[in-house]
């Protein structure tokens, strides 16, 4: 009896399932079935499924650190790396010549994923790929004979340039093969353009903020300048004045002691005119224009809205630098108030101002040859926080806490020409967060 033919259309799967030609499990895992090498292979594959998954995903998380800052996003790139690969070291480095902006230039993954510098004792080949990566001369084409699947070279690329590399070396336990290459190749190119999104997005934010300080700026100034034209339209001409009326009924007063009273009257509005003087004079100059430095606003002070009788000589000491406009600013109001209360509370004839620069701080002194008491004015001092002072001591405990906003102090002396010596130290660099040397009056 013959053997009944198999059916080549009903035997061929089967055939295929069993001998490992192409077929089903070829198909989902990958790999070619064996009755033997299958399952082991088989293993393997969804091993090497799931790092992928895992590296993928980490790299989504390092990527989307953008906003957090350069620094957090390339940490994150060079710890995935570490993470996908169980590395000895990974390295990230920017080429000197490229992303200006970039910062760190590189960063560096040891053992036990701590974060490594040029201080640690890094292995020599380390060091030397280090320099070349910095230097641009690092060849990425270059096979590794001493370290076969164990080193692992992918440059880093922004618009067709490279820039930069990620440098992985693994312990002898861990081969680099084609899958770790390409999720490799995948984080490099990904996280040299997320940095370079991070850049442009401080950079953005720089602008917008630098936009933000000059509209505010430009309000501050328009209300200064509105400011000192309705104190010179309205106020100083109320008490100009008042201290005209003042001086025809003086000269009316038929009692010796209602005229000396008039005097005095007449004197305090003159003293406030100057006062009104300096602050409009003040304001318009910080209204707009070219800046001045502080010694130039100085010998300004000294020559305009000031009371006739009173001579200032002003002395600079040191090196000037530009400093804050806050500390400027600060400096220039102590000053004036120094000058107007020698003039007017302490009936002096003569003032010196002395500016002196010092490595690490600037000191402004006013001294007088009035009749103003040191100790009366340290005890105003110390009592000056929480007490409603009048007109002759609030100028002088609105000069201390101008100081002290600025990390400075201010002190009160006998002065060497016989009055009282008004000193005020800041250190070089006073004023908020954000402000820079030499900036323009805010």
């Amino acid at each position: 009896m013959a053997r009944a033919q198999p059916d080549p259309e009903h035997e061929a799967p089967h055939q295929n399932w069993q001998s490992g030609g192409p077929g089903y499990l070829e198909e989902l895992t990958g790999v070619r079935a064996g009755k033997r090498s299958f399952y082991p292979a088989y293993v393997t594959s969804i091993e090497r499924l799931e790092r992928v998954i895992h590296a993928l995903d980490r790299i989504s998380r390092a990527l989307v650190r953008t906003v957090e800052g350069q620094e957090s996003l390339v940490r994150s790139t060079v710890r995935a790396a570490a993470d996908h690969l169980t590395a000895e070291y990974v390295l990230f480095a920017v080429a000197d010549h490229a992303l200006p902006e970039a910062e760190p230039r590189y960063t560096v993954v040891g053992p036990g994923g701590r974060l490594l510098s040029t201080e640690d004792p890094l292995p020599g080949f380390l060091r030397s790929c280090l320099k070349e990566m910095t230097d641009g001369t690092l060849r990425f084409d270059v096979v590794e004979t001493e370290q076969p699947g164990h080193h692992l070279r992918v440059p880093v690329r922004l618009d067709s340039e490279i820039v930069g590399g990620l440098l992985v070396w693994t312990d002898r336990k861990r081969t680099i093969d084609a899958t770790d290459e390409a999720v490799l190749r995948i984080l490099a190119s990904q996280s040299v353009v997320a940095l370079h999104n991070t850049s442009l997005h401080r950079r953005g934010e720089r602008v917008q903020q630098a936009l933000l300080v000059a509209r505010q700026r430009e309000v501050i100034d328009g209300e200064r300048h509105r400011i000192a034209r309705e104190l010179h339209d309205s106020v100083t001409q109320s008490v100009l004045s008042a201290g005209m009326q003042i001086e025809l009924c003086r000269t009316d007063a038929e009692s010796p002691e209602l005229a000396e009273r008039l005097g005095i009257a007449k004197n305090l509005t003159r003293g406030a005119v100057d006062q009104l003087r300096s602050v409009i004079h003040a304001l318009n100059h910080e209204a707009g224009g070219e800046h001045s430095s502080l010694p130039e606003l100085l010998e300004q002070l000294t020559s305009v809205h000031l009371p006739a009788d009173l001579a200032v000589e002003l002395r600079i000491g040191g090196q000037p630098v530009g400093l804050p406009a806050t500390a400027e600013h600060a400096l220039f109001r102590i000053c004036g108030e120094a000058l107007f209360n020698s003039a007017v509370h302490g009936h002096a004839r003569r003032a010196m101002i002395a500016l002196s620069y010092r490595a690490d701080r600037v000191t402004l002194s006013v001294s007088d040859d009035g009749s103003g008491e040191p100790e009366v004015l340290r005890r105003v001092l110390r009592v000056a926080g929480g007490q409603d002072l009048d007109g002759a001591h609030r100028g002088l405990a609105n000069m201390q806490a101008r100081a002290r906003e600025l990390g400075g102090t201010l002190g009160v002396r006998r002065s060497r020409i016989g009055g009282v010596k008004i000193q005020a130290t800041l250190p070089i660099g006073a004023g908020p967060a954000g402000t820079t040397p030499g900036a323009a009056h805010a």
